[in-house]
Order: C-alpha cells, then structure tokens, then sequence
C-alpha cells in the first residue's frame, strides 16, 4: 500500500507539469503568463484532479496481467528485486542482516536530522546559512558551483550509480562553468543587454531550451529502443506460442511444459484470485466518463473531446509502456507525457490556453501509463511472494486513494511555508515546473521567439544525446560503462551544479567505501543513504511548521567580498 502511495507521489506532478501551472513559474517563463494559461495550486482541486486521473491506470491493464506475468514471463526487475528482499527478510541470515541494517538507517537519519536542526539556526534570511557556503570561492558560488552541506544529495550519490553522479557533474562542468559564461558574454550580440537574467528570450533561454533538448534527444532515443524491443519481444513470444502450449491455459491449471513445483504454485495462486473483467472494463469506463465530465469544470481550456482521445490512446501506450518496462525496467511515462504537451496544446493553441491544456494533458497521460506499469511491477512481486492479487488491487485502490490526500496536503504544506519555493537559485528551485512550461510553451508557440543560435545549439545538443546513447549501445559493456548519461547531464543545464557537487561526494565515499570492504558497502551503504535522505527530509516537517507560525532563524550567516564587508562596515558604522 505504501508503493501504490509513492506511485501517486511521484506522478502527481507537483515539481513538474501541476506546479508548471502556478504563477510563480509563469513569471519566469516570462511568455505565456496571462491568466488564461495560468492555473493557481490549491488544495481543493489538486485532490479532485488526482482522484480523477489517477484510478484509470489501475484498470487499464488489468486484463493483461496473466499475460504479462504468467504467459510471458516478463522480468519486471524492480519488481523481482523487491520480491527477492522481502522473500529473503524471511530467512534467519535475512532477519539478522535487516536488524542491523534498520540500526545503521537510525543512526544516520538522527545524524541529518540533527544536522538540518543546527544548519537552521544560521538561515534568518536570504542567502544565509550552510546551504549558501561558497566553499570553492564566491566567483564560482555566482555560478552555482558550490558545497551546500545536503546530506539528502550526499544520500542520493550513494544510491545513483557511479556512472549518474559523474553524468551530472559533467553536465554541470559543461554548462555553469564553461557555456553559461561564454554565451554571458555575447551579451548584446546574441540577445539584447537590457533583458533580465530570467527572460526567454535571453540567457535564460539557452539555459531552459539546451537541456529541454538533451531530455527530449535522450527520451525520444530510448522510447525508440524500447518500443522496437517491445514490438520485437511481442512478435517473438506470439511466434513461439502459436508453435507450443503456453505455460498456463485458459483455465487456469498448468500445461504440459515443465513448470517447477514454485512456480506451479505461485501461478496456482496469481490465478486463483481472477479480479473480475467487468470490474475492469466497467471501471475503466465508468472513471474515464467521470473525468470527461469533470475535469473540464477543473480546467476550462481542456475540453471534453481533449480528454475522450487521451483516454480512447492511453490503454495503448499503458501496455507499450508496462510491456517496455517489463523487458527493461525503464519507465517512459514523462515521455508520454512530454508527447501529450505537445500534441495537445499544438491541438489547443496559445490563444485557447494552449500551455495550461498541454500540461494538464501531460497529467492525464503520465498519470495512466505511469500506474498501470507500477501495477504491474507491484503484480510481478506479489507473484513471487505469493501474495493475492485481489489483495493488491484493493491495497492499490485504497493506497492510490491516500496518495491523492496525502500528497496534495504535503505540497501544499511546502507551498505555504516558503514563499521562495519555486524560484530559480531559491532552497526548493523545482527546475522541472519550469522545463515542462516551457515545452509548452514552445509546443503552442513555435521557435521564432528563442534568441540568436539558441535553436541551433539545441539541435547540435539535441543530435549529440542520440549519438552518446547509440555509442553506450554499440560500445563494448567495459567501455560502455564509462559514457555519461545524457539524460542526467541535462539536469544541471538548467539548476546548477551544487547538487552535483553533493552527489558526486556521496559516490566517491561509497567508491572508497567498496574499495575498502564491499560486502559491508553492498549490505549497508543504502541504508545509510537512506538514513541520510529521510533524516533532512522530515526535518523539513517541523522546519514548514516553524515558519508558519512565523518563528525565524535567529542568525543570518553570509558571506561577501572584502570589498562589499568594508562597504557594510562603513554603513553599519555611519
């Protein structure tokens, strides 16, 4: 049930396409910004667009499990893993490690907590505080290349892969400390002097639409792979099934082909709680039609017919998508969504409040295809756990339902509690609210607008993400391995490096932690990731709480130039 609860989380779009709406990103897209196209966050609606586009994805695919699971065996690695460990918890070796491994979580999540508590006391105001330290010098903190004491992005390197952390520091590299400053100097050449830093059709641009590229290279490069190797896989398991008995017939019982006594067993029971077909069409219908009434009420510039075509295609996409994710544990579901911007606010134009219906389209879909992979990720662990899977859509059901509450009242918590949330080079900059707003933006608006050698410097990126992933591909796994992702270098383009820098660290201790004794790193470094993670993130619960009562940090520690601190002395002392 917790899964099914971060599934809503995670789709919810509260960093991405739903935040993209507000006006805090608005005004900095700088285009777009009149009121048709902008949809405030509230609490109110935000649950009711949840409730109603999140339950279709269960119902999509429901059909298609025994087919998924049974018939076609497919992996659904994240969803095998979870079932391993849970299986192995189960096991006295198991039990043993995992007493320890929750010890070790602990100690580290009291160790962030604590952290984020005294880091605290030394934010009373902007630009203060630990997270502010230009601890590789102030020229290099103005362009965001600095240490800002994250114990949640230390966490986060030492869950990311090797390769992930170097990609992003890389990016990074490229973008704040070589191409921002260079392109900063063309500076009335290339867009005119007077604009300011936020605007699209200045440096901003380059910023915004350079990684947009990079995303959209490396997403349309994968949706391709994945989908030749779904249509492939397809072909080749209906090619061998029409020459033998599948695994399981209609009824249920098992076939001729040798089966072990587990997997007999667990197919027994997957099989034996069948979630009824007219639930599944019946509720598919019945949600879909709920939505195509209602959430033009939410939204007025998405009209019903907008709704009935996303709905009559997502099942489609649902199924490549879960298919794709089976095979390669590679969820596209931002890409469908990345699609659904543009073709439907292309469809709907700026002057119909194209942007806001590109985004929430975006919802729409990536809330479908998004829910019915998971499920079926969640429907392959109970598989191998033996779990009942009537139990599961129930606990789908009701997990997906609090997820829908939940999350909108956290983010709303967020929301009200900071003022800056959402504001570039703010604590909380939500770089993907403003990457989606402006791939609508450019969806409904076209490239006339970007300024001179923008568009060709996103094709150059756009062209050199496809040709990194077609290298990784055609490369040798030994040197392969070594290729940056381009989909990971681009998120620095747009938000800067500090994070990189903390990632980067969590790698290098984990490397050196491997180095040093592998098992002890293998059994423990999540957990102390995780310690790391959950320890600064639940700070941020009392620290919301702290700021709408209006209590504020005591001390304002900053720094400035020798130059600057003799100018504050002499005003302080005049």
């Amino acid at each position: 049930m917790l899964l099914c609860l971060f599934v809503t989380i995670g789709s919810g779009g509260f960093g991405s396409y739903l935040f993209g709406m507000s006006d805090t990103i608005a005004k900095q897209a700088t285009e777009a910004n009149d009121p048709w196209n902008i949809k405030e966050p509230h609490l109110g609606w935000m649950i009711g667009f949840l409730f109603l586009v999140s339950f279709i994805g269960i119902f999509a695919l429901v059909p298609m499990r025994k087919i998924m699971i049974v018939d076609y065996k497919l992996t659904y690695p994240s969803g095998t893993a979870t079932a391993y460990l849970i299986n192995g918890f189960h096991t006295p070796e198991g039990a043993k490690l995992a007493k320890k491994q929750v010890k070790i979580l602990g100690r580290y999540f009291m160790v962030s907590f604590f952290w984020g508590f005294f880091q605290w006391f030394f934010s009373g105001g902007d630009d203060c505080g630990f997270k502010n330290f230009p601890t590789l010098g102030l020229e290099a903190y103005k362009n965001r290349f600095y240490f800002d004491f994250s114990p949640t992005y230390i966490g986060v390197g030492m869950i990311c892969p090797h390769i992930v952390n170097v990609s992003v520091m890389l990016g990074g590299i490229i973008s704040w400390g070589i191409m921002w400053p260079l392109i900063g100097k063309k500076k009335g050449s290339w867009y005119p002097a007077s604009l300011p830093e936020s605007s699209l059709h200045g440096l901003q641009a380059y910023r915004v639409f350079i990684s947009i590229a990079l995303i959209l290279g490396d997403g349309l490069y994968n949706f391709v792979k994945v989908l030749i190797r779904t249509i492939a896989g397809f072909i080749s398991m209906v090619h061998k099934n029409s020459k033998a008995m599948l695994p399981v017939s209609d009824n249920g019982s098992p076939t001729a082909e040798a089966m072990s006594f587990d997997d007999e067993r667990r197919t027994e029971l997957f099989l034996k709680d069948q979630i009824p077909m007219a639930v599944a069409y019946g509720g598919y219908a019945v949600v879909a039609s709920i939505s195509i009434g209602t959430l033009p009420q939410i939204f007025p510039q998405l009209k019903w017919y907008y709704i009935l075509v996303a709905y009559v295609v997502a099942p489609v996409l649902a199924f490549c998508n879960a298919y794709g994710s089976g095979l390669t544990d590679w969820s596209l579901a931002s890409t469908y969504g990345k699609l659904a911007i543009f073709v439907f606010g292309a469809w709907a134009g700026l002057a119909n409040g194209g942007v806001l219906v590109g985004l929430a389209a975006c919802g729409v879909m990536m809330s479908i295809v998004s829910t019915a992979s998971d499920l079926m990720q969640d429907f392959k662990t109970g598989y191998l756990t033996l779990a009942s899977p009537k139990s599961m859509f129930i606990s789908q059901v009701i997990g997906t339902s609090m997820g829908c509450v939940i999350s909108p009242c956290v983010f709303w918590l967020f929301y009200k509690a900071f003022s800056d949330i959402g504001i570039s080079g703010s604590e909380y900059p939500a770089p993907y609210a403003i990457v989606y707003r402006n791939m609508a933006i450019l969806g409904v608006d076209g490239f006339n607008t970007l300024p001179k050698n923008c568009l060709t410097l996103c094709y150059i990126f756009f062209a050199a993400a496809i040709a990194i992933n077609l290298i990784r591909d055609l490369t040798p796994h030994k040197f392969s391995r070594f290729i940056p992702l381009p989909m990971a270098m681009a998120i620095p383009f747009y938000i800067g490096s500090y994070f990189a820098i903390d990632m980067f660290l969590g790698s290098f201790i984990l490397f050196v932690w491997e180095k040093v004794n592998k098992a002890k790193a293998d059994a423990f470094g999540p957990a102390v990731a995780s310690g790391l993670i959950c320890g600064d993130g639940i700070w941020t619960l009392p620290q919301s709480i702290l700021a709408l009562a209006k209590v504020n940090p005591p001390i304002c520690m900053k720094f400035l130039t020798r130059g600057d601190n003799v100018k504050v002395d002499k005003f302080l002392g005049g």
